[in-house]
């Protein structure tokens, strides 16, 4: 006897689905979606993974309690509910603040450095390269911070207030060894050198990146917490690294960092070559760009 297979009727069945889910329902799953993709993003990489998972198991367990009325477990898991929820809000601090973070920036629009005039632009790359170069030829420690939609006021109110206009020569001094704001981190932002000496925030995990010093802790933080671009020279070696989105790039060179610091700051990829070429290499290490002429 042969098998009855039915025939679907796949038109009719999605006319059957359109009719009974409204557009208010596929407006819901779409934010429902997005709120998870970008759950998903802020938690990817970081201890917030293992500690879901253990949210997880912990449901788990209780769904479990429940189904097969197993008492003990049960009464810990309806009581101990409150008790978890304080938990989840003191273990996904970090996380929480970025997501409200991203939520209160409205995209990722930059006011300051749309009316910037692009030879603005490529002096501020250049005198922040130059410093860079002279600070990792020397191994003088370094670490200086460049906010995006977010102002970093917080962490300006840690150090000293400079305003100073971004200059090789300031941030050399700055980070001198000699220096009272040396151990510190630079606030540079539109050009202008906010405060020095400011006390970033260290990151507990530091990923797959090896062994780092408190500089490179202290840069993984902000770059979590943060939407900063955060440049690093390290003491021991005088190598230049780069924290941004809670990762970090450790061993660039000039041309990457002149790359990268365009791509922050907004200059157009037509006019990023420009910038490129003042930042050369010596082997592994950053050499002293050509100096810019000033006004």
């Amino acid at each position: 006897m042969e098998p009855i297979v039915a025939a679907v009727d796949v038109p009719q069945t999605l006319r059957v689905l359109l009719q009974t889910v409204g557009w208010r329902d596929a407006v819901d799953i779409v934010i429902i979606t997005f709120l998870v993709y970008r759950l998903l993003l802020l938690v990817r990489g970081t201890q917030a993974v293992q500690l879901l998972l253990g949210l997880v198991v912990i449901g788990a367990l209780g769904a479990v309690a429940i189904t097969l009325r197993l008492p003990v477990l049960a009464f810990i898991y309806r009581n101990g509910g409150q008790a978890i929820l304080i938990g989840v809000i003191v273990l996904f601090q970090p996380e929480l603040r970025r997501a409200l973070d991203e939520m209160g920036r409205l995209g990722r629009f930059r006011p300051g450095v749309v009316h910037r005039d692009m030879a603005e632009l490529h002096r501020e790359i250049a005198e922040i390269g130059l410093a860079i170069a002279r600070l990792s030829e020397a191994r003088i420690g370094a670490l200086i911070v460049l906010p995006d939609a977010t102002g970093l006021e917080e962490i300006a109110v840690t150090g000293i207030r400079l305003d100073a206009v971004v200059s090789a020569e300031v941030l050399q001094t700055i980070f001198a060894p000699r220096s009272a704001l040396h151990d510190g981190a630079v606030l540079v932002r539109d050009g202008r050198v906010v405060a020095a000496g400011c006390v970033l925030p260290l990151a507990e995990q530091v990923g797959g990146v090896g062994r780092v010093g408190t500089r490179h802790r202290a840069a993984l933080g902000c770059s979590q917490q943060t939407d900063a671009l955060v440049v690093v020279v390290s003491e021991e070696t005088g190598g230049v690294s780069l924290a941004q989105a809670g990762q970090l790039q450790r061993g660039v060179d000039g041309p990457e960092l002149a790359r990268r610091l365009a791509l922050f700051l907004g200059v157009p990829p037509s006019e990023r070559m420009h910038g490129m070429r003042r930042l050369r290499l010596r082997g592994s290490r950053v050499i002293p760009p050509q100096p810019v002429e000033r006004s």
